[in-house]
């Protein structure tokens, strides 16, 4: 609790530096900065400080209780009897002035020396209470930490989904000028020409709902980090190889170590229970007789005693010790009613935690069921690049990080680990498929036929991709018929029969571009 308490207050002084800094925002720093300025978090820490002052109450209620006290009298007799003598303060003293001044001065102690541990247990449920009220803050700031990784996350993807989807666009564009030249040459139909219009359309409203995606993102993690007005935002995009992505946040780790290894709902509970059986402890001290000591020490003065001040408090100086033992013998049934409540609440308390336990085997199915299907998707990426499938393939992939933001929390343990396999297959799959680069190699051979005056270089060119696709096809149907002479039953066999695969795979690809490129000179011609 100390480290915690700590923390957060050492934090508070680099608040001004988060502010200063500039406005690129790791995952890290979102995280910490959350922990000093989210307003659920701050006032978990004003429980925190709160109850840690209950313990240093119950602290003191063991030690004797002490006090002074003084009292200064002016009193009148208008009619005093100069013959008579009265006593004043176990004094003998002569009634003769009309105004008198009497003083007391004393100091007094008490010390509950026994009553029933009920102080001692009193001071071990406040210990439970502090416990708890980290235990608390440890559940806000876990899940503060998963909506802050999770729109992070969402941040990054939506930034490069506006890259992809401006790429299209300026694609599509291009292409929609080009059919708009070849309509009017009489080389494309108006309704062809209509579809590249309407792809053009479709990629361009693309990217105004990616940007909108990305702006409510962003707002949305700005409310979370209690970011107000129009500070400028925006989140660090790591590069490929930097490890921050991925690693674990050492942050809320290093603070809530103990809480995040056991689940802090179910220490909650668990806390909860301690506290009530403590609560039955201290409802049954109430048959239990109480124990106490008491000490005094006064004196007095008065204005009618033909001694001075000094002498005065002095010879009046008294002192006493004392114990006291007090036995309840019938109190209304308080402490029977006490001791039953506190069971009841017990048993609500026990209640609760297999509640917790229930609530946390269904989240841990669900979190594993989540597991299944983000490995799954991970298969299915890693089984695109080994096939090297060419049919739409990088709307697949598209297709598969969709849904990847769409499925929800894994296990804690098991994000990091999952989360560096997926980003590994989308960097190998934008790097292997080339989606890109593909298309812009495509529309640089469509220019460049689309430049050439002369027909005949136009029908040379055609010849010489037709003996290339020939080529490639008998290369093609040769690997095709020496693949049956492997063995894929052992280990070396399956090894070759893949790297043929392998083969095959690219060959296809190969003629596929092929056929594209011949295509596109017949529709020239």
């Amino acid at each position: 609790m100390n480290r915690l308490l700590i923390s957060m207050f050492l934090a508070t002084f680099s608040t001004n530096a988060f502010c200063q800094s500039a406005h690129q925002w790791t995952l890290q720093k979102c995280i910490d900065y959350a922990i000093v300025n989210n307003i659920s978090l701050k006032k978990k820490s004003l429980t925190m400080q709160s109850a840690t002052e209950d313990v240093k109450q119950a602290k003191a209620e063991l030690l004797p209780s002490l006090n002074a006290s003084t009292t200064q009298s002016l009193s009148f007799r208008p009619w005093p009897n100069e013959t008579t003598s009265m006593v004043s303060n176990g004094t003998v003293q002569r009634s003769v002035d009309k105004w008198s001044y009497n003083g007391t001065y004393g100091i007094n102690a008490n010390w509950t020396v026994w009553n029933g541990n009920k102080n001692r247990n009193a001071l071990k449920l406040n210990k439970l209470t502090a416990e708890q009220a980290v235990s608390d803050s440890a559940i806000t700031a876990k899940t503060i930490e998963e909506q802050i990784t999770q729109l992070y996350v969402q941040i990054l993807y939506t930034a490069e989904a506006i890259k992809v989807n401006k790429y299209s666009y300026d694609t599509s564009l291009a292409n929609e000028k080009r059919g708009e030249e070849m309509v009017k040459v009489g080389k494309m139909s108006k309704a062809d020409l209509a579809q590249l219009s309407a792809q053009t359309a479709t990629d361009k409203y693309g990217i105004v709902e990616t940007e909108s995606n990305l702006a409510k993102y962003k707002s949305q993690l700005k409310q979370l980090l209690e970011i107000t007005g129009e500070t400028p935002f925006d989140v660090a995009v790591p590069a490929s190889s930097d490890s921050e992505a991925t690693a674990s946040i050492p942050g809320l780790t290093a603070v809530y170590d103990n809480a995040i290894t056991n689940r802090p709902e179910i220490v909650y509970s668990q806390l909860g229970i301690k506290q009530s059986n403590l609560n039955i402890a201290i409802a049954k001290a109430g048959w239990m007789p109480t124990v106490s000591l008491t000490g005094s020490a006064m004196t007095s003065s008065s204005s009618m005693n033909d001694n001075s001040w000094g002498n005065q408090i002095k010879t009046n100086f008294d002192m006493g010790i004392g114990a006291t033992i007090s036995m309840p013998i019938y109190d209304q049934r308080q402490t029977k009613t006490a001791v039953n409540k506190a069971r009841i609440q017990r048993e609500d308390a026990i209640l609760d935690l297999e509640e917790k336990k229930k609530q946390n085997v269904n989240v841990h199915s669900v979190e594993h069921e989540n597991l299944k299907q983000k490995k799954d998707i991970i298969a299915q990426i890693n089984s695109i690049l080994e096939n090297k499938e060419t049919e739409d393939a990088p709307n697949k992939v598209r297709e598969l990080m969709k849904k990847w933001q769409e499925v929800g929390h894994v296990p804690y343990k098991e994000k990091d680990k999952v989360y560096a396999e997926y980003k590994a297959a989308i960097d190998k799959a934008f790097e292997q498929l080339d989606m890109k680069a593909k298309k812009a190699r495509m529309a640089n051979f469509a220019n460049s036929i689309n430049q050439m005056s002369d027909t005949g270089k136009v029908y040379h060119e055609r010849e010489r991709l037709v003996r290339a696709y020939e080529m490639k096809s008998q290369e093609l149907k040769t690997y095709e018929n020496n693949l049956g002479f492997f063995n894929a039953q052992s280990k070396s066999g399956n090894s070759l029969v893949k790297e043929m695969e392998r083969k095959i795979a690219n060959i296809k690809e190969e003629i596929a571009m092929l056929e594209q490129k011949i295509k596109l000179i017949d529709e020239k011609i």
